[in-house]
């Protein structure tokens, strides 16, 4: 039976009436209606209270009724017991019969009889007593504050182990105080911070120290790790480093690759059988997918890329996601220029190259000019003494797909991928669009570990659980194990690809983390890795740069031949430049991304950049430079690598005035009064004098005066007239224009 408190005043009223009973006669009329037993509590406890009062029995202070006490004993004077035997006072409790209601108000067991229960139940040693039947028991939120701040009044002290980071909530618990208090003292040191937010080690130990602790840091951390927005995490590299004996064989992950219309989509098809090719408009794939097809028991994942944009756009992100790079060419077409892009991205990205000779069915067929054209751009295959291997295909027809995917996995087998699939799960996301029913949908290439349903998931600056997962053939599935392609949902928002998806361990950790990269994301105003002839020689000195990366591109071939063989003598000791690709033509979007993805430099040598070029090399911060003459750009290399490049500078042009009349104001200053005919004149403004009938600039210097009528001015605007005074120029005549202009500091393309 459980020990649960039977309120006093109802034992004592009971007891009375077992008195009345045992020693008095029997009561006439209504007294004996009151004795008599009653089912109903409520009226049985008032009539059994009035009885009680009319006795005399008065009811003293909450002390346990003594029911082994025998008749004729005295109870000491600080206790309220009633005497009587106690044969009699239990069989009476054993008699007592309550209703079900009135058990569960007071608090008593809903059967059974009552005699075996305790009259009072004494509280636990270092616990507060019982609380009385009737009252409200505590909310687990109002007992965790009376914890706080019993141990607040305690004042606990002594050493403490705090770790690198972590969250306030947490650090109050540690220090036994309440969040408010460790937030009052972050404010005192001019740090402010809310209940969820990560503090680092040295402003935690400041709040513990004023709280009369020892603080030591601790070598375990409770913040979760930071996910860099780029290339591996800290708990990725960490992770990448040990040897791990839970490391197992993984399919590779594929990416097919080359110029339009040479067949990469046809080929996938006949890898696959189905039907993908005959869905898409003008030969061109119209998204990214990831399948997996098995050969002889071994799984091979491939990625569908509209060309190779989009492999450079997610390397460029950091997400090196591919082990084998496909590269198709025509037999009948050769190598094109997209073809050298492609096979400048892969060697970009060091990965193996495999050639896919396609179309080799045609009569116009030639294998051999292409195997010679290859090996002119640097790609010898096996045949010709080379290390690329080459295999000839039709996808049309099958022919060869057997022989393609054997020497994949071979491939695959000699560069020995491994992962581990017992790990928390992280990957990259291949394609993010918004479904109509479903909402963010996003295929995910996972990498490490097994992603389950219901894992926590930190995707670039967003925080998620996995609600439902999907293979490539819409199939669902509970778990995704490593270079397998899946589609997730609960994701609150698209993201982008090439994100980076980490599995946590609880949706809080995964809050903080995904808040820390939103952070880091906001911060960086120049995306990672990148490199400027500005900035060159200060990465070398730190370390951060090796060689100096460069995408070339000219007007024409002969050129381009004439600067590569020049970059190939320019170089110092500690560094290198590297020519990752040349071509012909303006510098295209293209061009950006692979400078963006490589960390380099582009040089463009008579030829200039597309708009939607400068926007992409603004936004990723790669450097652009143009050039017409070669000595120029060799130097400027030079001086690069050798720290002693001086800045560049281009004019922009503020606005012109035309000379309207001309006045003397003193025997060394002549006023020209001008009417500003676009743009704008201010003080600070360079000028130079243009003269209709002179040859070249009359004049080039600085505004020395600028005034409306008597009064100084900073600037005049289009339709105002001014008078305009030069540094050390008087010469003025009648319809001059004076055009003002200003210099800034290049940084990247423009």
């Amino acid at each position: 039976m459980p020990q649960i408190p039977l309120p006093r005043r109802l034992i004592l009223q009971h007891v009375h009436h077992v008195q009345q009973r045992h020693s008095e006669p029997a009561p006439q009329g209504r007294r004996q209606q009151l004795l008599r037993p009653n089912r109903k509590f409520p009226h049985l406890l008032k009539r059994r209270h009035a009885l009680h009062l009319r006795s005399g029995l008065g009811v003293q202070q909450d002390h346990p009724v003594n029911l082994n006490q025998t008749a004729g004993q005295r109870p000491h004077q600080h206790q309220s017991s009633v005497v009587m035997p106690q044969e009699p006072l239990r069989s009476a409790l054993h008699r007592l019969v309550l209703p079900v209601s009135a058990r569960r108000s007071l608090a008593l067991p809903r059967t059974g009889p009552l005699d075996q229960v305790p009259l009072h139940k004494a509280a636990a040693p270092g616990h507060p007593a019982p609380a009385r039947p009737g009252t409200r028991p505590a909310t687990p939120a109002q007992r965790s504050q009376e914890r706080r701040t019993a141990a607040v009044k305690e004042k606990v002290t002594g050493p403490v182990s705090i770790p690198p980071q972590i969250v306030v909530k947490d650090l109050a618990e540690l220090l036994h105080t309440t969040p408010n208090e460790i937030i009052r003292g972050l404010i005192k040191h001019s740090i402010f911070a809310n209940i969820n937010q990560i503090v680092e080690y040295e402003k935690a130990a400041l709040v513990a120290e004023e709280l009369g602790f020892e603080p030591s840091l601790s070598t375990i951390t409770t913040a979760p790790a930071v996910q860099s927005d780029r290339g591996l995490s800290a708990n990725e590299a960490m992770m990448a480093t040990r040897n791990d004996d839970d490391m197992v064989v993984i399919p590779p992950v594929v990416t097919i690759m080359g110029h339009v219309d040479h067949g990469k989509t046809s080929l996938l098809d006949m890898i696959r059988k189905t039907k993908v090719a005959a869905g898409e408009a003008g030969g061109i794939t119209q998204y990214i997918g990831a399948y997996q097809v098995e050969v002889n028991g071994k799984k091979i994942t491939f990625l569908d890329t509209p060309g190779h944009e989009a492999f450079t756009a997610m390397r460029a992100r950091g997400a090196q996601v591919t082990h084998i790079a496909v590269i198709v060419v025509a037999a009948d077409d050769g190598v094109m220029p997209q073809t050298r892009e492609a096979i400048d991205h892969a060697r970009a990205a060091k990965v193996p190259i495999i050639i896919a000779l396609n179309k080799i069915d045609k009569a116009n067929a030639n294998p051999d000019l292409v195997k010679q054209q290859l090996a002119e751009i640097g790609v010898v295959i096996e045949e010709y003494g080379g290390d690329v291997v080459c295999v000839p295909v039709s996808a049309r027809r099958g022919t060869g797909i057997d022989d393609l995917l054997e020497m994949i996995l071979l491939v695959a087998e000699v560069q020995d991928i491994k992962a581990n699939p017992n790990r928390p799960a992280t990957g990259v996301i291949i394609e993010a669009k918004l479904e109509k029913n479903t909402g963010p949908t996003a295929t995910v290439l996972i990498q490490q570990g097994t992603l389950k349903m219901g894992d926590n998931i930190v995707v670039g600056p967003m925080s998620a659980k996995v609600r439902a997962m999907f293979n490539d053939r819409g199939k669902r599935i509970q778990k995704a194990a490593p270079s397998t392609p899946v589609s997730i949902l609960g994701l609150p928002e698209v993201p982008n690809a090439g994100d980076r998806l980490e599995v946590v361990a609880s949706e809080r950790a995964a809050k903080i983390q995904a808040t820390k990269v939103a952070e880091q994301r906001r911060s960086d105003s120049m995306p990672l890795g990148q490199v400027s002839l500005d900035t060159l020689y200060m990465q070398m000195q730190e370390g951060k740069v090796k060689e100096l990366a460069v995408v070339l591109k000219c007007d024409v071939q002969g050129t381009a031949e004439a600067i590569k063989n020049a970059l190939t003598k320019v170089g110092e000791e500690n560094i290198k430049v590297r020519l990752i690709h040349e071509g012909i033509g303006n510098i295209n979007e293209t061009d950006v991304h692979l400078a963006s993805a490589s960390g380099a430099i582009i040089i463009g040598f008579n030829v200039k950049a597309d708009g939607a070029a400068l926007r992409l090399a603004q936004k990723e911060g790669v450097d652009i430079r143009y050039y017409d003459v070669i000595y120029k750009l060799i130097d400027d290399i030079q001086a690069a690598l050798t720290g002693m490049l001086e800045p560049t500078y281009r004019e922009v042009i503020e606005g012109h005035a035309e000379v309207m009349q001309i006045f003397k104001a003193g025997k060394n200053t002549v006023i020209a009064g001008c009417r500003i005919t676009d743009g704008k004149i201010t003080r600070s403004s360079q000028a130079r004098i243009l003269r209709r009938n002179a040859t070249g600039i009359v004049y080039d210097g600085k505004i020395a005066s600028l005034r409306r009528g008597k009064d100084d001015v900073r600037e005049v605007a289009t339709g105002y007239e001014c008078g305009i005074v030069l540094d050390d120029f008087t010469d003025f005549e009648i319809g001059d224009i004076i055009e003002a202009y200003s210099k800034e500091r290049v940084k990247t393309g423009a």
